[in-house]
């Protein structure tokens, strides 16, 4: 359906027509083509369009990733996982955005390939990590210390791997691609209790950085 974008500034743009973009993507490939296609069914001046997208075809990625980011969220919204465990929380978040990505499989497929190429490499990470965080935030994390890196670092590749096996799944219901994802968070769940168990045997061991320092400036 078309919408009024007439008024919209170029990052207003960037997102509204990121579906569209996705949608001709998966037949015409991340070009100047499926850009103007969608600046077509929304009204807007295909070379206006363009402009939002000045990185080519990882731009365009990165802006359809984060509209899916933003209707995994919308999702969610009312408390919907505040009575779930924090693994009922990371799964359905996982899940949430996989089936909203289930009608472009194709579209998905084309974006893993390119953000694969040696020069996406980091464009690929960055993106894998906006995602994971907008998960752990939506779950309820709020760990400001080393956690909070090695946990968005562990889900950004659980997402990718399982977004891998979801492209070629012709499962009913998925159940390949859910399998799959379950086992690699219990992975997850299993190191998460071997780490605490780690960090509380050593939580009262001498610290060495702290005898030095004593050494230096020793209290008085």
């Amino acid at each position: 359906m078309s919408r009024d974008l007439s008024d919209a500034t170029l990052d207003e743009l960037r997102l509204a027509l990121a579906d569209d973009v996705a949608a001709n993507a998966a037949f015409d490939g991340w070009n100047a083509q499926a850009v103007a296609m969608a600046a077509l069914a929304n009204g807007v001046d295909a070379d206006v369009a363009m402009l939002v997208y000045p990185g080519g075809a990882p731009d365009m990625i990165d802006a359809w990733f984060a509209s899916i980011d933003d209707a995994m969220a919308q999702r969610f919204d009312g408390g919907a996982l505040d009575n779930m465990k924090i693994r009922q929380r990371i799964a359905a978040l996982v899940e949430a955005r996989l089936e909203l990505l289930s009608g472009k499989r194709e579209a998905l497929r084309r974006a893993q390939a390119i953000l694969a190429m040696p020069q996406n490499l980091r464009r690929a990470a960055r993106l894998g990590w906006r995602t994971a965080d907008r998960m752990w935030r939506l779950a309820g994390d709020s760990a400001t210390d080393y956690n909070h890196y090695s946990k968005r670092a562990l889900l950004a590749g659980i997402y990718a791997a399982t977004a891998i096996v979801f492209v070629d799944d012709e499962s009913d219901d998925w159940a390949e691609t859910r399998a799959f994802l379950s086992r690699r968070i219990d992975n997850v769940m299993q190191f998460e209790k071997t780490k605490a168990k780690w960090l509380g045997s050593t939580q009262y061991r001498p610290s060495l950085s702290r005898f030095i320092g004593r050494l230096r400036y020793p209290a008085v």
